[in-house]
Formats: C-alpha cells, structure tokens, sequence
C-alpha cells in the first residue's frame, strides 16, 4: 500500500508505517533539524527510512494532485502548538494551525484513507467548535471555504450539507478518539487525539483498535503476584510496600478480571532497565545518545517520572525542555532528565534510530513525536481494514 506522511516530524507515525510494508511516495516536513534526523539515519543505512522521498518544505507549496488516485492513506500530525495545553491556545486563528492543509491534501489525493493525530487539548470545550469544524471539513473535503468566507459560515454550511445528507463526489466516513498510549503498550502517558477517515464509496467498517494494557494489570504485577519485582530483581527490601487497601483492591481486580485482563502497563524501568546509567563523556558512551545532561532539579509541580510507572508525557517546551516531565525520578527522591535514547525508548524509536544535534533540538522532536507503537498500532487497523476491503472487491 501507497501512503503520504505529513507534517513527518522526527519520523515516528511514517515509522510505523514503514513497520506495515507501507510505501512512501512522498514524506514532508518544514524543520530542517527534523529533515536532517531522518537523512542522517538514511545515510547510516536504517532500512525503514532508506526510501523516504523527504521534502524539506512548507506543506503550503507542495501541489499533490499529481498522486490523485495513486494513495491508499495520507498519514501526519499537524503542529499541536495552537491547541497544545502548553502552549498559547490560540487554535485556529494561529498560523502553525495547518488542518486546513491537511484536508486540502485529502482533497487533491483522494485516498482510501486518512490519519491524523493531534494533542488532547484539540479536544477540549474551549476548541469543541473548531474541532468539530475540522471533523466535518475531512468529512466532505471538495466543499471548500471560499475565499470571502469565514470560518464560522463555512462551518454552518458544511452543517446543512451534513444534515441533509446531501451525497459529495468525495465524503469520508470519519472517527476520532482520545487514546493513552500507555493502553497499547508504550512507557509513557501520552494521551493524543486520532481522527481516522475511511473514503465512503468503500463502504468498509472500521473500528479503533481495543487497548492491549492496562493500569489494573501493573498494580496485579507488582502488589498481588510480585512478578514485576521479581523479573527486575528488586529484592524486597527495596520493594514498596503497598497500602492495605491497594492490597485489597489489586486481589478484587484480580478476582475479577483473571487471565481475561489485559497485560500490565509499561514502565519506565520496563523501558530503560538494560541501558544502565548514562556516561557523562560523550565520547566514552557505549549506546548512542545516552549521555548524561545536568541542570535537573524537582520543584512543586515538576516532580519528573517515577522508575516504576509509564512515565509522563514527553513535552517539546516552546522555550526550551520542559524539566518536569523528562526527568527520571528514582526511588530515593533524586532526580535527573532523561537521555535522548531513553527517550527514544520511551516513545518507542527503534535503537538502530539515531538524533542528530544539541539536546535540546533533539527532545524538542522527540516530545513532539508520535509514538512508533501507538502509530503502528492505528494504522494496523486501517491497513487491514482496507486490506478486506481489496479481497471483497476481488472476489465480487
């Protein structure tokens, strides 16, 4: 299958779907430090991305009518920073919003279907309306703003047409959900919006994929049967002792749930456990990108990640790395940030997966990066979705 990756990144949902077999015909993306991660790794011969035909350039000057029909998905992640709870909620009047971008790609390429992920706060009340706007642009894409129209009407519009059920010559059948990326198997909390768009005339079902872990199953592992400890080699000294009524309530869901429960959520000791703790000579560091970097320090609110639960959501920082929330915090209270290759692992970047420049660059994109299982996990369902689609068109 045939995609377009927008908005690449560091490359993590294109990963994913370089992971399915899925081809590139073209992976876009503006910031040079970005570009230059993903040529770096095609010069050091990482096959997933050897065949990226990347274009470093503003996705506004990309005419892709030319793939009209020649797509199965067009994948991406618009820039987050206008509906990021970080950063100045200016949403759809911010010129970094680039959904209009990516409908009017939808629109010149007609594909099958379409992936777009974006942060949690695109979902919040303040921003319902233009989310829904968003919704209903993907949904009938070819109904176009016009020129001297605002936003506002635009939507109303695209409003009527939807409740008359008026038929396009191109509409989507369009999804969203919130998913933590903890539930499917990544070391981090990262709760993002997925809105997933399969073309009608398909007439295909899709639904998103069921989470695979879970909160419950970490508590079972740790304070019912001790595996966790156990596989680690914590000896029980060093074991937390659990409260009795997490006692209790981690036998009850045990009780409930059995062998039917999920697996347990990923750790960041899960994650890191092998590396060992990180060289502070560049130059004498074993595994690439694990380097210690100072200046960490915990304070009300910015406490770091915890050793032995999903850490908490990498961030970009608009004015530098955010300490908080890419620090490790160990047992003892001490804390420290986190190496670009733990974060790499983290968000599930495979070790042959290398960053290139300062540290601050490099966990700017790691912290705005899709993680590589949650995308892969996403796009399996639409890939096999379209995959019957093609074995029911087949035997027709």
């Amino acid at each position: 299958m045939k995609c377009i990756e927008l908005f690449a990144g560091a490359g993590g949902l294109a990963l994913g779907a370089s992971n399915l077999r899925f081809e590139h015909e073209a992976v876009v993306e503006l910031n040079s430090h970005a570009c230059n991660t993903i040529r770096a790794n095609q010069r050091r011969g990482f096959t997933p991305v050897m065949d990226w035909p990347l274009i470093e350039t503003d996705v506004h000057t990309v005419d892709f009518t030319k793939w009209n029909g020649r797509v199965d998905i067009v994948t991406g992640g618009p820039p987050c920073q206008p509906f990021s709870i970080g950063g100045k909620h200016r949403g759809s009047s911010d010129d970094r919003n680039l959904f209009p971008e990516a409908v009017r790609v939808v629109r010149e390429t007609c594909p099958k279907a379409f992936v777009f992920e974006n942060v949690k706060g695109l979902t919040r009340q303040s921003f319902a309306k233009y989310f829904n706007y968003i919704v209903l642009q993907l949904t009938y894409p070819t109904i176009s703003k016009r020129n001297d129209e605002e936003w506002i009407s635009h939507f109303s519009r695209l409003e009527r047409i939807h409740t008359q059920g008026k038929i396009t010559d191109l509409q989507y059948k369009v999804a969203f959900r919130l998913l933590n990326a903890a539930d499917y198997g990544v070391p981090q909390r990262r709760e993002r919006v997925f809105i997933v768009g399969i073309r009608s005339d398909l007439e295909q079902a899709w639904s998103f994929p069921d989470p695979t872990h879970s909160r419950d199953a970490l508590f079972v592992s740790q304070f019912v049967s001790e595996e966790y400890w156990d596989r680690h080699a914590v000896s029980r000294r060093s074991r937390p002792t659990p409260t009795r009524e997490l006692s209790r309530e981690c036998e009850n869901r045990l009780r409930l749930f059995g062998e039917r429960e999920r697996q347990p959520w990923r750790t960041v000791r899960d994650a890191i456990c092998d590396l060992g703790e990180p060289r502070r000579d560049a130059r004498r560091a074993t595994v690439p990108n694990h380097v210690f970097q100072a200046g960490a320090r915990s304070y009300a609110g910015h406490t770091g990640s915890p050793l032995d639960f999903p850490a908490k959501t990498l961030k970009a920082g608009d004015h530098g790395v955010p300490g908080g929330e890419n620090m490790l915090r160990y047992p003892d209270g001490s804390v420290r940030y986190f190496t670009i290759r733990e974060s790499c692992r983290l968000q599930t970047f495979p070790d042959g997966y290398v960053f290139d420049g300062s540290w601050t660059e490099n966990m700017r994109q790691l912290g705005n990066a899709v993680p590589v299982a949650l995308g892969e996990k996403v796009l399996r369902s639409v890939h096999d979705a379209l995959r019957k689609h093609a074995v029911r068109t087949a035997a027709a």
